[in-house]
């Protein structure tokens, strides 16, 4: 923690002593890169800061879908293009902090490629489970699990998947063993919980998979984040079953690097103003996810901490993707 406060601070220093670059910015139209198709939470998200964003800085924020690669085509060509504050990318951390451990032909590394604006937004996973598993919270599970005989089943929206990685650090720190089932993404992931195609699955939230719930076709045993989440009210976390389990899934607003940091610093202040907004606050909680601005070191901080606890998990646990 000291080194990534050491980090954080010469980060912080940078700006602080670079020369002014943005008098005049924005002149023109600034494109946000969302590396997935567009309809999606990311694409959603990114929609929805459109409008104000575009108020506060005066000038249009276009948005150019670039999916492909588990998003990491559109990051790609967020890392090659100029840094002059007019292409930023709407990042998470599957293609900045897992992909670049785990896939082949990524040209940027996530650490020295871009310069962080900030945090966007958190959410946990929920951790369900089918309603043919005679357990109702993450207690359960783990007693349940440990007395099979045969290995559970659980699902993912595909290997390297967030979801798939942060089952496999559960199992890891729970001491079990169970049969990866990988789906080509969330949508067919929840079919399978509901129809008890599988056991488990840790996943993002989304109407339909809280529909089952409601409906209690599928069981809320849990959220992954390190206490309770706005997210998923009245839900317990995982931590509290399984000491030191924690992870959140992250979006963040990230430039080419050798962006003028003053630059970066007008785009920071106005996410800020913008995920201040309680007409945006409520309408993110309504997509699953919380809003949650940062500086630019505390993204930085964020990004360096979550990479070597990735290659360390997905090593002690020989994650492939192929």
């Amino acid at each position: 923690m000291k080194a990534l406060r050491v980090l954080a601070f010469i980060f912080g220093a940078a700006i602080l002593v670079a020369p002014a670059a943005a008098d005049n910015y924005p002149s023109r139209p600034i494109r946000l890169i969302v590396p997935y198709p567009a309809g999606g939470s990311t694409d959603i998200m990114a929609r929805a800061l459109q409008e104000p964003m575009t108020k506060i800085l005066g000038q249009p924020i276009v948005i150019d879908n670039r999916g492909g690669a588990a998003g990491t085509t559109g990051s790609n060509e967020a890392a090659r293009s100029d840094a002059d504050g007019y292409t930023l990318l709407f990042a998470n951390n599957g293609p900045i902090s897992i992909a670049p451990l785990l896939q082949k032909g990524i040209d940027f590394d996530p650490l020295k490629s871009f310069a962080p604006v900030s945090l966007v937004s958190t959410a946990p996973l929920v951790l369900v489970a089918s309603d043919k598993v005679p357990v109702n919270d993450v207690a359960g599970l783990l007693a349940y699990a440990k007395a099979q005989s045969k290995p559970m089943l659980y699902a993912s929206a595909g290997p390297g998947s967030l979801g798939h990685l942060s089952t496999e650090r559960f199992l890891n720190q729970a001491g079990l063993q169970m049969v990866h089932v990988p789906y080509r993404g969330q949508a067919p992931t929840t079919l399978a919980i509901f129809s008890g195609e599988v056991d488990i699955l840790l996943t993002t939230t989304s109407d339909t998979l809280n529909e089952h719930i409601r409906s209690g076709k599928v069981k809320l045993l849990g959220v992954s984040s390190s206490g309770p989440s706005p997210v998923a009210p009245g839900a317990a976390s995982i931590g509290s079953a399984l000491k030191g389990y924690s992870v959140e899934t992250w979006f963040g607003i990230l430039a080419p690097a050798g962006t003028p940091p003053d630059v970066v610093a007008k785009l920071n202040a106005a996410l800020g103003t913008v995920l201040a907004m309680p007409q945006i606050r409520d309408r993110f909680l309504s997509y699953g996810v919380e809003a949650k601005a940062s500086t630019p070191a505390e993204l930085y901080a964020l990004i360096a901490a979550e990479i070597p606890s990735w290659r360390k998990l997905i090593e002690e646990r020989n994650v492939k993707t192929e």
